[in-house]
């Protein structure tokens, strides 16, 4: 028997402490532990949250430590990033011990490595490692596993939108994006890697050419449209999904996403906006004169806007898929609060407890391949809507 069903590695950062104070205040059953370096740190977080769990010290560096942690526990969540500089260590830990995992990587780069590497090595162990669990990209993923679900067979012509959306990226998310940027510019066959929208599916393709760069009228969702930001990382999760789950939403499904910015000429316009302050962000992050620039107005690595903020936040995403019949089917999903810290830890919590509490074959696997209905369930009574229907 292991000493803990969940550990939460990295307790002692913004977002860790988030999801942290999310699984106090939620309660249950569940033998929980907090791990990070600092030991003292790691006191006062749990005296601040007033609960007598078990604490943890490891380092990212010390294989040993990482390895016992693993071994004590029987899932794992981490918040400990960037995770392609920090993450792996922990990813062999895990699939080596047979302990399921969980993160908060939207970093392809590191994901497609995680794969490449651990994959086979989880499948022996049985350890379910499931990265990209936090608002990239569970709303996309359970958004189209729902969506199938409600068609009954294969999908057809498949897109997501972000209808509304408030709070901001965290200082994690923006430095593991400069990140991969820098690493993609030193080496060409990364730069590759970055741009395959079958990144996270190696050795295979489909009919998928690439992400939305500009702006498009969408009649399925009536609503001139922007490329979306995290279109990178949620639309590679969501193939992942696909080719793990053989093939349900078929050969031959497309997949994108979008920010919808509403119909006629007032919606063009402001497509039109979103789209060029989206490129002209990313451009400015992967040049280094206007990062430096730029990174003066953005949140530092472990800094996040208050509990106050997080609570004001929250997004309402929106699905169609058209079927080779004709019907359309749509799926949305909504929660409550900063979609980058408060959901996300809600997200990232509930994903641990998941884990812990169900079984299921191992490998590199994704939010809805590794827990499906489950986490769907657990996500609901959390309070996050997920639904489908038929539209026509």
């Amino acid at each position: 028997m292991t000493d803990h069903d969940l550990v939460v590695f990295g307790a002692t950062g913004f977002t860790g402490k988030l999801v942290a104070r999310y699984l106090a205040n939620r309660g249950g059953p569940e033998r929980i532990a907090l791990a990070g370096r600092s030991l003292s740190k790691l006191e006062a977080v749990r005296d601040e949250l007033g609960v007598d769990w078990p604490l943890i010290t490891a380092d990212s560096s010390d294989p040993a430590a990482l390895q016992a942690m693993a071994e004590s526990t029987k899932a794992l969540v981490t918040t400990v990033g960037p995770y392609w500089k920090y993450g792996l260590p922990l990813v062999q830990a895990c699939a080596q011990a047979g302990t399921n995992y969980a993160d908060l990587a939207g970093e392809v780069l590191f994901m497609r490595e995680s794969i490449e590497r651990f994959d086979e090595v989880a499948k022996v162990s049985g350890a379910r490692i499931v990265h990209a669990s936090g608002f990239d990209s569970i709303p996309s993923d359970l958004g189209v596993y729902v969506l199938h679900e409600a068609a009954g067979g294969e999908l057809g012509e498949t897109i997501m939108a972000v209808r509304w959306a408030s709070g901001g990226f965290s200082g994690g998310t923006i430095a593991s994006g400069i990140g991969q940027m820098e690493a993609a510019k030193q080496d060409p066959e990364l730069r590759r890697i970055m741009g395959d929208p079958y990144a996270l599916t190696p050795g295979e393709s489909g009919p998928d050419e690439g992400d939305q760069m500009w702006i498009r009228y969408e009649p399925v969702l009536d609503s001139w449209t922007g490329p979306f930001l995290m279109a990178g990382i949620n639309t590679r999760v969501v193939r992942r999904s696909n080719m793990l789950q053989g093939y349900d939403y078929g050969r031959d499904f497309t997949y994108k996403e979008v920010i919808a910015a509403g119909a006629g000429l007032r919606g063009r316009v402001r497509a039109a906006a979103l789209a060029a302050g989206t490129t002209g962000g990313a451009v400015a992050l992967s040049i280094g004169p206007t990062r430096a620039i730029a990174s003066r107005f953005l949140p530092e690595p472990g800094e996040g806007p208050s509990e106050e903020s997080q609570e004001k936040g929250g997004f309402r995403i929106e699905f169609r898929s058209t079927l080779a019949d004709g019907r359309v089917f749509g799926a949305e999903v909504i929660a409550k609060g900063d979609p980058g810290y408060a959901a996300t830890s809600r997200m990232l919590g509930e994903s641990g407890l998941c884990l812990a509490t169900t079984e299921g074959p191992g490998g590199v696997l994704t939010p809805a391949s590794a827990m499906g209905d489950a986490l769907v369930e657990r996500l609901r009574e959390a309070g996050m809507t997920i639904r489908a229907w038929q539209v026509r």
